[in-house]
């Protein structure tokens, strides 16, 4: 089995076509039945069934499409952590969840760009689950998420939670009753929570599953939402929003999950912790190498 092979199965289930898979990869046809017929060899399984209406994956063959993609990111990984340039020998890999960029993620790229030189970095965005299987291939070495999901060669740590609070952009803006509030999702905990406290307020008429689009949205068109400070304090500051008096403050928790391998491997790690177990969320980083 060669990763031509397996980039050629890839460009098959992709295009859904044996001759488009053949122009994507600038091979002949007939390259690409001869790959395809060896990697089904190799495995004992017909992968692709062929059909008029195109090419279609077996069961066998979505099974080793996930292996596939998975093998074609190592490569793709391993090809740039050996081809370095000079002065540079490691790469960090780290996932954020997308709401987690504004502070957290900006702090851990600081660090690392700051008192790494020799590091280079490689940063990625997804989702909780997403970001788990990163963790789980290595393509990502370390991830900052609302929701954990560490495996038996990955160490959680607990960061500082997220302090959600209500703001507005009007200053009399109710504490309930808003007719311009919007729900922002912030994880189970803070859905019962919310619900508990505003029991007897009406339904919001929109809600927005990340707190950068709803921060977004109130600051185009007005109206009031539940975000993290972190997000909103410079604007709380200069006046462009408003903290509105009685609303409870909400916590949602942050962790930071990282492969114990690149742990070992990392004589700076212990000082990514601990800079951002020490920092203060509403301020900006505080870089520490002690």
């Amino acid at each position: 089995m060669t990763l031509v092979e397996l980039r050629t199965f890839l460009a098959i289930i992709e295009t859904g076509s044996l001759v488009a898979a053949a122009d994507k990869l600038n091979v002949t046809q007939s390259t690409v039945t001869a790959r395809l017929k060896s990697l089904e060899g190799q495995l004992g399984q017909s992968l692709v069934l062929r059909r008029k209406s195109g090419a279609l994956a077996t069961p066998a063959g979505q099974r080793l499409k996930r292996y596939a993609a998975t093998i074609e990111d190592l490569w793709r990984q391993a090809r740039q952590e050996t081809a370095l340039p000079e002065g540079l020998r490691s790469v960090c890999n780290m996932s954020v969840e997308t709401d987690l960029w504004t502070g957290p993620g900006q702090r851990m790229r600081d660090f690392v760009l700051a008192l790494q030189p020799a590091v280079a970095m490689t940063l990625w965005e997804g989702d909780a689950a997403t970001l788990a299987g990163w963790l789980q291939t290595e393509k990502s070495d370390m991830a900052l998420t609302f929701s954990p999901r560490a495996g038996a060669d990955q160490v959680q740590f607990e960061l500082p939670p997220d302090t959600l609070v209500l703001v507005s952009t009007k200053a009399d803006a109710p504490l309930r009753f808003d007719p311009g509030y919007v729900f922002v999702e912030a994880g189970p905990e803070f859905a019962r929570d919310h619900a508990t406290f505003y029991a007897d307020a009406s339904t919001q008429r929109l809600s927005f599953g990340s707190a950068q689009l709803g921060l977004a949205f109130i600051l185009d068109h007005g109206g009031s939402a539940y975000l993290p400070w972190r997000m909103v304090a410079e604007r709380v500051a200069d006046g462009r929003l408003h903290r509105i008096a009685g609303a409870p403050e909400f916590m949602r928790p942050v962790f930071l999950v990282a492969n114990r391998r690149a742990m070992d491997a990392w004589d700076w790690f212990d000082d990514i912790v601990k800079s951002l177990l020490a920092d203060d969320p509403h301020d900006g980083p505080r870089l520490r190498n002690n």
